[in-house]
């Protein structure tokens, strides 16, 4: 049996996944909130004893960097490691991968109901394949074909420094410049982000309303106020540009990394934000952002464009990375 894991800043979602039946079909699996445990130990403890299995190996996809075996989560104080993991639970392998590594891999196989399609475009077979996900952070990464099949690669994208590309997102580099540090994307284009464009807008004298106000205030997550508000019926003027303002950074970004591993073979916009603002992530609204790029304009618009509004996906890809040893 295999132990499959998908841990974000957020939440973790753990499978048991049998070789024989893939990982679409799990024995058991489980969403955890990740902040309450102490580390992955513990995490996986409190998984394995609800779930008691006979393991052979564990691939478990974090949000943060992996380097020699070990892994920094970017927004949780763990320090994770592969081989103390494996005698912790005596298994004979752990393997720890970047979250978007994971995500990536799981894009040759998913399927047309785990996605929606801005673009069809014109998809090159073995063309590199791009992926970026605004989940709680902004992850990126990209798969590239060796003749048989593809290899995901992790990057750290998303702390690349911010590029406005019109006069109000300059204004609000230099909002968030002030103090002297590092503006990268995952700044403005994360869960994270959110409330931090909303900040600049309501400082630039958009109005908030006082029952907006009130729930701001008392929320332990800024970010899911603002985007409900933002998708019911008659949205805030606030939330509504707050939203929109993401969009325009998520597609020109989107673009930026398409541009930067020639994503001949399409574009995946993942994580936890964008299922949650489908009805916004139009294709009127994003392709113009993103194939905004001068003279390659035209080789932007044969790209494929799609979001994955699978939750599992990522999962998906830890138990894949495995499987294909």
């Amino acid at each position: 049996m295999l132990l499959a894991g998908d841990i974000g800043g957020t939440k973790a979602r753990l499978a048991l996944v049998n070789p024989a039946t893939g990982p679409r079909e799990p024995v058991a699996e489980e969403e955890f909130t990740s902040g309450a445990y102490p580390g992955m130990e513990a995490l996986l403890r409190d998984f394995l004893q609800r779930h008691p299995a006979r393991l052979s190996a564990a691939c478990l996809a974090v949000a943060g960097p992996v380097v020699d075996g070990v892994a920094t989560l970017t927004n949780l104080p763990w320090a994770v490691r592969e081989q103390e993991l494996a005698a912790a639970l005596r298994l004979r392998r752990v393997r720890l991968v970047n979250d978007l590594q994971a995500l990536a891999a799981a894009t040759p196989h998913l399927m047309a109901e785990d996605l929606v399609t801005l673009a069809v475009g014109q998809p090159v077979r073995g063309g590199a394949i791009a992926v970026i996900a605004p989940g709680t952070g902004l992850g990126e990464a990209f798969l590239t074909w060796d003749g048989t099949r593809y290899h995901a690669h992790p990057s750290e994208g998303g702390h690349a420094d911010f590029a406005p590309t019109n006069d109000l997102q300059a204004a609000l580099r230099a909002f968030l410049a002030q103090d002297g540090s590092h503006v990268s994307y995952e700044r403005v284009c994360s869960g994270q982000g959110i409330p931090t464009l909303y900040a600049f807008l309501r400082a630039r004298g958009l109005p908030e309303p006082a029952w907006l106000a009130a729930r701001l205030a008392a929320a332990p997550d800024r970010t899911a106020v603002i985007i409900r508000a933002a998708v019911q019926e008659d949205p805030p003027q606030i939330c509504r540009e707050t939203v929109e303002l993401f969009i325009d950074i998520l597609a020109a970004e989107a673009g930026n990394l398409a541009l930067k591993v020639l994503a001949t073979g399409g574009v995946f916009i993942g994580g936890g934000i964008p299922p949650r603002l489908l009805d916004w992530l139009t294709p009127e609204r994003v392709l113009p952002v993103f194939r905004a790029k001068g003279r390659l304009s035209t080789l932007m618009a044969q790209l494929p464009l799609h979001v994955i509004v699978n939750p599992r996906a990522g999962l998906l890809g830890a138990a894949y990375l495995e499987l294909a040893g």
